[in-house]
């Protein structure tokens, strides 16, 4: 006859088992879902747009942003991390990010929305670069599951441009 220890390690091993291959058809089973996530910004107005003391360029805008990103929502979503992003060129660097706006999105029901904001961060760049410049609005979003691996994507919005002068 075996112990009670050796009999609970047994039962023991078998659960942790049995979960562990639950999470992974979990995991898995996300690769089945081809999100469609919708999403547009609309400029409503260039608040101001200036040349700080130091030399650098600031621009506040203010921003309607509309998406639906339910799709991206399976049954082992946790959360959305959302995010908006300026993307410009300068001749020093080829890609420049700056994060306007961001958001946790916690469930289905909340991933259609619309919101009319100024940017909640500084849109700052380092240098007198920004003047008539062109930039792509960007959405980005990371899928946080219960189990498994993260994913990321992002709808690319061409076609802004900043004003030439200072207001």
């Amino acid at each position: 006859m075996h112990s009670f220890g050796y009999r609970a390690n047994a039962v023991l091993t078998f659960a942790v088992t049995i979960l562990a291959l639950m999470c992974a058809i979990a995991s898995f089973s996300d690769n089945f879902n081809n999100p469609t996530p919708v999403a547009q910004v609309q400029v409503l107005n260039i608040n101001w747009f200036q040349k700080q003391p130091h030399g650098n360029d600031e621009v506040s805008m203010t921003l309607n942003i509309s998406a639906d990103l339910q799709s991206l929502f399976t049954w082992n979503t946790k959360q959305v991390f959302v995010f908006l992003a300026a993307e410009y060129e300068t001749p020093k660097n080829s890609l420049n990010q700056i994060s306007l706006w961001d958001g946790i999105i916690p469930s289905k029901e909340l991933a259609k929305f619309w919101i009319h904001t100024s940017n909640k961060y500084r849109f700052i760049d380092q240098g007198s670069n920004l003047r008539g410049k062109e930039f792509n609005l960007t959405m980005h979003w990371h899928i946080m599951p219960k189990t498994g691996k993260m994913s990321a994507d992002k709808i690319v919005m061409p076609g802004y441009r900043l004003p030439e002068e200072y207001r």
